[in-house]
């Protein structure tokens, strides 16, 4: 069946013939932002909701549809173009925040009536309840629409087509209509598209004209011409790309597509990778497993069987590759690879191309041959040489002895408000707790003791030898360092003893070295990232912690630079050398840009800012001009302003080896999530699921090289277990008070 369509949009309007919840299809905070917009909107423009008249009697508390679209056009100097606002009404009617008095599915820029419902935010705390925070709900809007008001689409659609009349969609008419486009599908309408206005210089050489082609409804292709070739010659040439599908079909397809003796092109290795990088959201790896020995081919009716084997073994190489450690104590995975290792020594006397596939695949799996190929003929039975090869602990390994080395970072509370941030092994004893945060805090290590102390109250001393860290121990208790008196008893640290006998060691530390071991620390964290933690941690809120321990790791740190920077001012009581401390920060932050890790230049800049420091009128009184010019340009960067356009421009052109600011990494992933369906019509959403990979390939690009072997100068040989276990205030009324005893309200 071929029907041709629209360009693909990278977001589908949601569709009325399936019955999901609002805030399934665009997520809660889509919800939440329309809600702050219907309320602004019956805030300040009360006098456009009135009683009116109506053909069946009075529609109460009613709003005229082109009202609102001027209304909004008036109020947000963003919104450029009717067909936008139209966009953005006919998102809240979507969700049933505005409902239409006719039932209309679309919302119309007419004289059309609208009402609002009544239904409030769930939130205890909404993001956008303040007066102007509901302007910020665009930027949501953005990641759920893809409205272009210079797209000229020459077709029409009417919902009184009949058979055998053709229409035209004029250039004002709007793109939301593609719920329409679907629905005369279904009906076995054909839809005819003119070219549209050229790009000027297209970023992409396929745009001239595409069309959807399926397969018993089973997968979506859009069929793409390309105008020229690599070098710049001009052809015309097709292709397909995936659009939707059954998670078998799509792998069909993949496989269909793959060359092996050839480099593949750039579209096929794009799939491939958006394929392996994504399986997650639509199946089981144990369902990739089956699907693939399905693809295995076992009859020899086919003539390209041979290629089709090649093809899957290239496939599982591919997989395996980009996975490495990540699924090495997957059962299904050990006993696919066994199964399909078995097959192919069945195969190769049949078909002595796969011999080649088969080495291949015996440095994937690290498997050592201890017979020849003759001595697995397929005449010799499988039982007999399926005890025959072994897999190596290097690749198949059980992580047993991973979780003992295993480094988490462990918070080791000094008082009921402030903690030292202890990086350390899983196996790591309390003395060696003790001794770290004994240096760090500047106290006796024989006078501390560790404790644990649970949420009911009760404590428990933990002997030297004892092991300090258990995973389950953030969940039912806290880390505590206790004083010891003459007598073994134990009492806790005050919170006013945080001012007293306090060096400032930071003070005589170089900034470039500190600003350096900032960075060989956040690059050892980020470097360990998987992308695949950043699919589970968009897609599995609540699920395993240990598929995301890497991410959870960087993000934990970039929170605690942030706190450490406001502690470190605020428990500083000498204004002369608060001043020193600010300054020295902005120069740390200006030298962490200079080296390409935005992660810790976003934390400092943000620590700065804090409320707490940013009201110490009597010290930023007195920090130099040059510092203060300097730190305004440093956080012109972090200004959020359309879609955070200065750190994006300036991290692109920012060579590798970088570091992102990794919050704002997931935040676009999580908006392509919660702005687009990952199922339509029980298919896959395909095109999704590329514009996720897309995002998260970018972590290889920030990759593509190693930083360089600079290390900081010897003469701070204390510099690296300062870095690495930072002593902060995590409590934001506690820092609000030490804010207001070195610096009292005037």
């Amino acid at each position: 069946v071929y029907q041709i369509t629209l360009q693909t949009l990278s977001r589908r309007i949601s569709n009325p013939y399936l019955e999901t919840p609002s805030n399934k299809i665009y997520g809660e905070s889509s919800s939440c932002a329309g809600r702050a917009l219907r309320n602004i909107f019956t805030l300040q423009a009360s006098d456009l909701i009135k009683d009116r008249v109506y053909l069946t009697g009075i529609c109460r508390r009613s709003c005229v549809g082109s009202e609102l679209v001027d209304w909004l056009l008036e109020q947000c100097p963003f919104v450029k173009c009717r067909s936008t606002a139209v966009g953005v009404w006919q998102l809240l009617l979507d969700m049933g925040i505005i409902l239409s008095v006719d039932r209309q599915l679309y919302f119309q820029d007419s004289h059309a009536f609208y009402q609002f419902s009544a239904d409030e935010c769930t939130y205890l705390f909404c993001e956008f309840e303040k007066e102007e925070a509901w302007k910020n709900g665009f930027e949501i809007y953005g990641g759920v629409m893809s409205w272009d008001c210079g797209f000229k689409y020459l077709f029409a659609l009417s919902p009184t087509l009949k058979a055998g009349v053709l229409c035209k969609l004029q250039g004002r008419d709007d793109i939301g209509r593609i719920e329409l486009v679907q629905k005369l599908a279904r009906e076995n309408c054909q839809f005819l598209q003119a070219d549209r206005k050229a790009l000027e210089k297209a970023e992409q050489h396929f745009v001239v004209f595409s069309f959807k082609f399926c397969f018993q409804s089973k997968v979506t292709l859009k069929k793409a011409s390309s105008t020229e070739d690599d070098s710049g010659d001009s052809l015309l040439s097709d292709r397909y790309v995936v659009v939707s599908g059954t998670p078998e079909k799509i792998l069909e397809h993949l496989l269909s597509d793959l060359h092996l003796e050839a480099a593949q092109d750039k579209e096929t290795e794009t799939l491939l990778d958006d394929f392996l990088l994504t399986y997650t959201v639509f199946m089981t790896t144990d369902d990739l497993c089956q699907a693939l020995l399905r693809q295995y081919p076992f009859t020899e009716n086919d003539s390209d069987v041979s290629c089709r084997k090649r093809k899957v073994l290239h496939l599982v190489s591919q997989w395996t590759s980009l996975y490495k450690d990540w699924l090495h104590e997957d059962e299904h995975l050990k006993q696919f690879l066994k199964t399909i290792y078995r097959n192919v020594l069945d195969d190769v006397y049949e078909y002595p191309i796969l011999e080649k596939d088969l080495k291949e695949f015996q440095k994937i799996l690290g498997m050592h041959r201890r017979h020849t190929v003759d001595e697995y003929s397929p005449h010799r039975k499988n039982k007999t040489f399926f005890h025959q090869f072994s897999v190596k602990e290097n690749w198949l390994q059980h992580r047993g002895t991973v979780n003992e080395t295993e480094e988490i970072f462990c918070r080791v509370y000094i008082t009921e408000h402030s903690y030292v941030s202890v990086k350390a092994q899983v196996s790591t004893s309390a003395q060696e707790i003790v001794k770290i945060v004994a240096e760090k805090i500047q106290y006796p290590e024989e006078e501390l003791a560790l404790v644990t102390v649970s949420f009911s109250g009760e404590k428990h001393e933990l002997q030297p030898n004892d092991l300090a860290i258990s995973k389950s121990l953030e969940s039912s208790s806290r880390m505590f360092v206790y004083r010891k008196d003459l007598t073994d008893s134990l009492s806790p640290f005050s919170e006013n003893e945080e001012l007293q006998q306090r060096s400032v060691r930071i003070l005589g530390i170089n900034t470039w070295d500190l600003a350096l071991e900032l960075t060989n620390f956040d690059w050892s964290l980020f470097n360990a990232i998987h992308e695949q933690e950043l699919i589970y941690f968009t897609f599995s809120r609540q699920g395993s912690a240990e598929n995301t321990e890497n991410l959870s790791l960087l993000l934990q740190r970039c929170n605690e630079v942030q706190l450490w920077v406001a502690t470190e001012i605020l428990l500083c009581s000498q204004l002369c050398k608060r001043v020193q401390l600010v300054k020295k920060f902005i120069k740390i932050a200006a030298h962490c840009k200079a080296q390409r890790n935005l992660n810790s230049f976003f934390a400092i800049v943000m620590g700065l800012n804090t409320a707490s420091v940013s009201r110490l009128s009597q010290t930023w009184e007195k920090i130099p001009g040059k510092f203060k010019k300097l730190f305004t340009e440093l956080e012109s960067l972090t200004d959020p302003s359309l879609n955070h356009k200065a750190y994006r421009d300036a991290f692109k052109k920012m060579k590798s080896p970088k570091i992102p600011f990794m919050p704002l990494l997931l935040k676009d992933v999580t908006f392509i999530h919660e702005g687009n369906k990952t199922f339509l019509d029980n298919l896959v959403n395909f095109e999704k699921l590329h514009m996720i990979a897309d995002t998260v390939r970018s972590l290889r690009h920030c990759r593509n090289n190693q930083f360089g072997n600079e290390v900081p100068s010897k003469e701070h040989h204390e510099l690296k277990p300062y870095v690495h276990h930072l002593h902060v205030i995590d409590n934001q009324q506690a820092l609000f008070e030490l804010s207001h005893r070195i610096e009292p309200r005037a």
